[in-house]
């Protein structure tokens, strides 16, 4: 009896300890798939009032979240080039380029965003050096767009099959009980990782509408030459920044700044710098210093204290790259919850 409990434990580390080696290789995709399911669960619970089976609701919660922001990023893309090709036309870069870019001498002209513009451009050669470029580069271009496909698959089925059977899951791993313990610790970190998680989202909506208001709003009271260009779709890209550590929305108003007072410095009238000034204190003071300060303490979670999350969100990605964004304030919450919850009982700590 001994020798087949010793064969089932030693079956079960070997199994362990594949399945561990490829999540290990699968890190980044699924601890986004765990920050996005508990970040939605609330509305895929919430979804359940329409009596919807729960693979439809999970189908809703992840085309809510994937069309728009395929549509907001595909849209800035669009736009992004758009604005270039008539900044890069009108000061004439491509001539500077040329000048001072061994490899960017053929191109003498940035062709039409057409299929047509795109064809003249390739019989007139003015894309070979692009084409040059990409074939120099094919194989590590076709490894990074494989890996972020691949990547994105894997966010998509895990995040979606978490909605659906995250039930099974928590009812499977209570089964481990020992005098509740394991059962406290884990419905307590369950719940701090929805309200912490939940609430990075709430945050960035908030955000995203009151970045919309105040730059839609200065755009009412300046001169045209002094205005910021799209600010809807500028405060909607400020909201999604706000997840990103340190720079967060910087890295949207800052650019938007520049942007907005390079055709005033290159010829326009200097009295508009004043209000492109007011424009970024604006952004700094009224959407990322205020909410920082109010909406964020109030949305970072029951437990967890606010100073320890923000500590989470900033050396994460310093020490653990990208998915440290995530995965990083997630084992902050499963840490803080163990010490809370698990380890005074273990450690026989009265309950007073």
């Amino acid at each position: 009896m001994n020798g087949n409990r010793f064969a089932v434990a030693l079956f079960g580390i070997l199994v362990s300890v594949a399945i561990g080696f490829l999540a290990y290789e699968f890190i980044a995709p699924l601890t986004v798939s765990v920050f996005l399911y508990y970040s939605t669960r609330r509305y895929h619970q919430a979804l359940s009032r329409f009596r919807l089976p729960a693979n439809v609701r999970a189908a809703i919660v992840m085309a809510s979240l994937a069309i728009p922001l395929v549509l907001l990023v595909s849209y800035a893309a669009v736009l992004l080039v758009i604005e270039a090709r008539q900044f890069v036309e009108a000061y004439a870069l491509v001539d500077v380029a040329a000048k001072n870019f061994e490899w960017f001498g053929g191109v003498t002209d940035i062709p039409e965003l057409t299929v047509e513009g795109l064809y003249d451009a390739y019989q007139s050669g003015d894309l070979a050096p692009f084409i040059d470029f990409a074939t120099e580069h094919a194989r590590f271009l076709t490894t990074l767009v494989s890996q972020f496909f691949l990547n994105l698959f894997v966010v998509i089925i895990v995040t979606y099959y978490l909605l659906i059977d995250g039930d099974r899951i928590s009812a499977w791993l209570l089964r481990f009980d020992e005098d509740a313990i394991i059962r406290e610790y884990l419905e307590a970190v369950d719940t701090e990782l929805e309200a912490v998680l939940f609430g990075n989202l709430l945050n960035v909506l908030a955000i995203s509408l009151i970045a919309i208001g105040a730059f839609s709003g200065y755009n009412v009271f300046v001169p045209e030459p002094a205005q910021v260009p799209y600010p809807a779709l500028a405060g909607a890209l400020t909201g999604i920044a706000s997840l990103i550590p340190v720079v967060g929305m910087k890295i949207v108003y800052l650019p938007l700044t520049i942007i907005s007072a390079v055709p005033i410095l290159l010829g326009g009238d200097p009295t508009n710098l004043v209000y492109i000034a007011v424009f970024l204190f604006v952004a700094v003071v009224i959407v990322d210093t205020i909410p920082d300060l109010v909406l964020r303490p109030l949305l970072s979670g029951e437990e967890t204290h606010v100073g320890l999350l923000m500590l989470a969100y900033t050396l994460g990605p310093v020490v653990l790259g990208f998915y440290g964004l995530f995965f990083a304030p997630i084992l902050l919450v499963v840490g803080l919850t163990f010490a809370n919850t698990a380890l005074p009982r273990l450690l026989g700590a009265s309950d007073s």
